[in-house]
């Protein structure tokens, strides 16, 4: 298991999408379809129905999903994204991936497949040195240093990477990045996921607050 805990969600207890889904979510083409992988009860999924863009949202909640059948433009799908087959069809594309506070390791080339050219890639989750702050605390749950960054690429072109401390709206270290699937760039699976091997290494703190 490698995926992070709900307990120890960066926005745990609060409504408000991320600042970082809200700085980039222009790039999503208008009206395109997002998938909202772990979605819980769906803070991003609501924000971004209520932009325009019509919305599936993945979750092994179905009692978070429950939540959300009221809500227009918006499809749920109970799923075991960790101990099941990738519940989407081959040719299932989005405009728009979004990920927060999840990892997941052995997820991430289906999600880079799930692009649809000229498709957008949001994630954000935990990275090492949060152990020395807070939960979650277990190394399956923290990006190593450029872990992030060197799953995306060379797939995806990066727009935005930091990795990182946060002191709101609690105390984290993160990595986040915004990453497009180029029109013309078309990535074999087997290379949209290969990642080094993870090091635990010393952490710099770099404020992201600002």
């Amino acid at each position: 298991m490698t995926s992070t805990p709900a307990a120890g969600s960066l926005a745990h207890g609060l409504s408000e999408p991320s600042r970082w889904v809200r700085r980039w979510a222009h790039l999503i083409a208008p009206g395109g379809t997002v998938l909202d992988v772990a979605s819980g009860a769906g803070r991003h999924t609501r924000w971004l129905a209520g932009q325009g863009h019509p919305v599936t949202a993945l979750d092994r909640d179905a009692a978070a999903l429950a939540t959300l059948h009221d809500v227009a433009g918006v499809a749920t799908l109970k799923c075991d994204l960790e101990g099941a087959p990738w519940p989407l069809a081959p040719d299932a594309h989005f405009a728009a991936v979004v990920v927060t506070n999840y990892l997941h390791r052995p997820l991430m080339p289906r999600l880079i497949e799930a692009l649809a050219p000229g498709g957008v890639l949001i994630y954000e989750t935990f990275a090492q040195g949060n152990e020395t702050v807070g939960k979650p605390s277990n190394p399956a749950f923290l990006l190593a240093p450029g872990e992030l960054l060197a799953v995306c690429t060379p797939a995806l072109r990066v727009i935005a990477y930091q990795d990182g401390f946060l002191s709101q709206p609690r105390e984290a270290y993160i990595q986040r990045i915004c990453a497009v699937r180029e029109k013309t760039t078309s990535v074999p699976p087997e290379r949209a996921g290969n990642v080094p091997e993870h090091q635990v290494l010393p952490v710099t703190r770099y404020d992201l607050t600002g």
